[in-house]
């Protein structure tokens, strides 16, 4: 009742007397929330041996501190979206920061396994309902065009050094404190982006109210954690094995349920006409790939500098220093190469750059040096990933219908960490196949199969940017008179 009445002020008051926000503060929310929700897929990483020792957290657990939030994040997040584009993107964006804030403090204070695991997941859900708020919130305040690209840019900026700041942060904290600072850090940071939002936000909404589609939300997110649970098992099972094929088969039948659902839902989760789009198709199509490769390179350059070259998880963490400012540079960078170069062009270039920076870091070995094996290659990797993501994003919701803003941001995100999750579960398995031991000459070789794995999804992903992605983006749909 109170938020028809409120809609109903809101109707009445004149356009010319609405509060503007400032752009500063929407691309501050924006890229603050971003920050947060990319920072916890990564900062975990160095501070999971801890955790296993103090919880008492068996291998298989351990990586579950992962999947729990890639998982609920990926597969709840196209409704994060649809609520923001129904309900307002100021209010959701609070509603997903005040859960993710607080299910960072449960977790800081987790005292079992369980409780662990139960608040990333729950840390998952609030990221799924915050990040594509905040994309929402500077593709519905910036005008297509250069002064898009760059807010976009500046998003994407931030977003990638969350990422690529994970590691040290992860280092420092758990070395000069323990294991829960890597999540307790969160809550100071979330209180004062609440207060900011609070105060700076103004609420945009776009459609009339409807319901949410829960059960798309719950197939999509069931299918996703079933087929990670299966890709998971092969490690131990093998692939051929029914521990590993039920959870596959079913994994992979929950998904097309899905599809299916969308397909005859009155008010869809995913409006599968927005795939017809080959701007929205296929660049979420590149987006998914390039995840499912580049979310692994911090993971796998992270063991390998602390099981291979023997780094502590602070050496490790400062070690990540230059490539975090090569992504952030070539995010910014980004923006400008496509005003003259176009989007596709940079993104297929960036890409090609990843995939050349993969390749090249397959020849790691058990010999090898910080300076001699890991800068650069994982320099390269990194502009390649800058250089990418900005244009991809930036094909990938362009064209759409201003009312389906939120769900095509949602989209977006939940291509490029869908990705990741999966990839990190596949390229886990490839190199545990040819793991020999838990010496550095046993565990290399491995560690490079990954590598080339990973620049082959690169290459796939090239091809399909060359074929696929158009060279200017579909016009936005008009709605029916």
């Amino acid at each position: 009742m109170n938020a028809m009445v409120e809609d109903t002020a809101k109707a009445r008051i004149p356009v010319a007397r609405r509060r503007t926000p400032p752009l500063w503060a929407v691309v501050f929310a924006a890229c603050a929330g971003q920050f947060l929700v990319v920072l916890d897929v990564s900062v975990v990483n160095v501070a999971l041996p801890a955790m296993r020792a103090d919880l008492g957290m068996s291998a298989t657990g351990l990586q579950w501190v992962v999947n729990a939030y890639t998982i609920t994040f990926a597969g709840f997040m196209l409704l994060g979206g649809r609520a923001g584009d129904l309900f307002g993107r100021k209010r959701v964006f609070l509603v997903g920061l005040a859960l993710f804030t607080v299910a960072s403090l449960a977790g800081g204070l987790a005292q079992e396994s369980w409780h662990l695991l139960a608040a990333r997941a729950a840390q998952g859900v609030g990221a799924a309902v915050l990040s594509p708020s905040t994309l929402t919130l500077l593709t519905v305040s910036v005008a297509e065009g250069p002064a898009r690209n760059r807010a976009i840019g500046t998003w994407t900026a931030v977003g990638a050094g969350g990422g690529a700041a994970g590691a040290l942060i992860g280092g420092v904290l758990t070395d000069a404190l323990n294991w829960r600072w890597v999540l307790l850090v969160n809550v100071p940071v979330g209180a004062v982006v609440l207060v900011a939002a609070t105060v700076w936000l103004v609420e945009s909404r776009a459609g009339e109210r409807r319901r949410l589609d829960v059960p798309g939300a719950v197939l999509v997110t069931g299918g996703l954690a079933t087929l990670a649970y299966g890709i998971v098992q092969t490690e131990s099972a093998g692939w051929s094995s029914p521990a590993a094929l039920v959870p596959l088969l079913a994994g992979l039948a929950l998904l097309g349920l899905f599809v299916a659902v969308e397909a005859r839902a009155r008010a869809p989760l995913m409006p599968l006409r927005l795939l017809r789009m080959p701007s929205v198709a296929a660049g979420n199509t590149a987006m998914f790939a390039c995840g499912a490769a580049m979310f692994c390179s911090w993971y796998f350059m992270s063991l390998y500098m602390q099981n291979v070259l023997d780094f502590t998880p602070l050496q490790a963490g400062l070690g990540f220093v230059p490539h975090s400012l090569t992504i952030v540079a070539a995010s910014k960078l980004a923006p400008r190469l496509m005003v003259w170069a176009g989007a596709r062009n940079v993104a297929l270039a960036g890409v090609l750059i990843a995939a050349l920076g993969y390749l090249w870091q397959s020849a790691l070995h058990a010999e090898g040096t910080y300076l001699g094996t890991m800068l650069g290659p994982g320099l390269l990797m990194m502009l390649g990933a800058g250089l990418s993501a900005t244009p991809l994003a930036s094909v990938a919701t362009a064209g759409a219908p201003p009312h389906d803003a939120g769900i095509v941001s949602g989209l977006v995100n939940t291509a490029r960490t869908m990705g990741g999750s999966l990839g990190l579960a596949v390229l886990s398995t490839v190199a545990a196949a040819h793991i020999t031991g838990d010496t550095p000459e046993g565990l290399a070789p491995g560690y490079a199969l990954a590598f080339r794995t990973g620049a082959a999804i690169l290459a796939a992903a090239a091809v399909l940017i060359v074929l696929a992605l158009p060279r200017r983006p579909t016009p936005p749909a008009q709605p029916a008179p």
